[in-house]
């Protein structure tokens, strides 16, 4: 009798609130087998993994996205997951680029932060999402593929 793989996990988030929503995916981490990314800040996170912390208006934003880029490499292949679940932002870009070319799913879940409007992470990684959530209803007119999953907290 064949036992069947259970399925891994990478949750990975900013740091800040999105950091705050990923953690009470927690039940899936006990669950499944996963493990957590996020930005390295002067806060503690229990992440598996620590990547750069990123802002659009930083001067250094392209050189951090490499450094992410190429950390993002090692842990998938280290790694191996079969979902990638995210509450955003640029620190999980890479993750969902390779999940497209990989085939892996995709899970968003759309920031509790933005009840009425939609965020640059959402409208980008939307269309390849196997599953985009938002936390509000009102959410949900921004996104053609949006379902109301209700908030984390």
């Amino acid at each position: 009798m064949s036992k069947k793989r259970v399925p891994k996990l990478c949750l990975v988030s900013s740091s800040g609130g999105h950091w705050e929503q990923l953690k009470k995916l927690q039940p899936l981490i006990d669950k499944y087998d996963g493990f957590y990314v996020t930005e390295k800040t002067h806060f503690d996170a229990d992440a598996k993994y620590l990547m750069c912390q990123t802002d659009l208006k930083d001067k250094l934003m392209p050189f951090k996205m490499l450094v992410n880029a190429v950390k993002t490499l090692y842990i998938w292949f280290k790694e191996k997951p079969d979902f990638i679940i995210t509450t955003g932002t640029m620190v999980a870009y890479p993750f969902y680029l390779l999940a497209i070319i990989f085939k892996k799913k995709f899970i968003f879940i759309e920031t509790f932060g933005r009840a009425n409007m939609p965020t640059v992470a959402g409208l980008k990684m939307e269309k390849n999402t196997d599953l985009f959530i938002v936390q509000w209803e009102s959410q949900k007119k921004f996104y053609k593929k949006a379902i109301y999953g209700g908030c984390l907290y």
